[in-house]
């Protein structure tokens, strides 16, 4: 009877403190977790089960690598938010796979993505048809953005609106973007410092956007 209020009681413990470590950890919907946030979530999961099973095991045996996991993690997290390079290398970037109603098939092999799953996770966003589809983003997390055709705007043959794209994130440029809209790093310093920015460092975030900026500075 004692082995059973054991394993009630490793239940209960590892349960909270499960619950602690992903609180701190931070608040991410399953579909957006990185490759990276799914394995650290299994082995602390794992490590639970077993220790849990294995009751002749001392708690802090498994409880220490499930803490040293969380400040690996929120280290990680930390670098993430203050390297651009480093978030990409390990979250992956977001690929456009339709543009302007272009599908992009290079793009789509890159991901090892195939028409089936487009299909599936366009009908998942109740879209019948490619044909009304403007933009579509495979993000980092596998999920697929979609912005459709303007309805009014497909009955006249007009052009619909841009995307939004990101030139700057965390004061670095996005050389990639900029090719895509089909513009240079000068073009962006010169159009920046007719607005009054200067030193890019200090701009968090700059989309562009039928032909606007948004431009958020860094908190000072």
């Amino acid at each position: 009877m004692g082995v059973y209020w054991t394993i009630i009681f490793r239940t209960f413990l590892f349960y909270l403190l499960i619950l602690v470590i992903f609180r701190l950890m931070g608040k991410r919907e399953i579909g957006e977790l990185s490759i990276l946030d799914l394995v650290v979530f299994v082995m602390i999961g794992e490590m639970a089960v077993i220790s849990i099973d294995n009751t002749d095991e001392p708690l802090f045996h498994t409880a220490l690598p499930m803490a040293l996991l969380m400040l690996i993690q929120i280290s990680l997290a930390v670098v993430s938010l203050k390297s651009k390079k480093f978030r990409n290398l390990v979250d992956g970037q977001p690929t456009i796979i339709i543009n302007r109603g272009k599908i992009d098939e290079v793009a789509m092999r890159k991901q090892r993505y195939n028409f089936d799953d487009l299909m599936s996770q366009l009908r998942e966003k109740d879209i019948r048809s490619i044909a009304d589809v403007e933009f579509a983003i495979l993000e980092s997390s596998g999920t697929l953005s979609v912005i459709e055709k303007v309805k009014d705007q497909q009955k006249k043959g007009s052009k619909n609106g841009d995307i939004t794209i990101p030139l700057i994130m965390d004061g670095q440029i996005d050389e990639e973007n900029l090719q895509r809209i089909n513009k240079t790093n000068l073009w962006l310093r010169q159009e920046l410092k007719k607005k009054g920015y200067k030193d890019i460092k200090k701009i968090s975030f700059c989309s562009y956007e039928n032909g606007k900026f948004f431009i958020d500075k860094q908190d000072e």
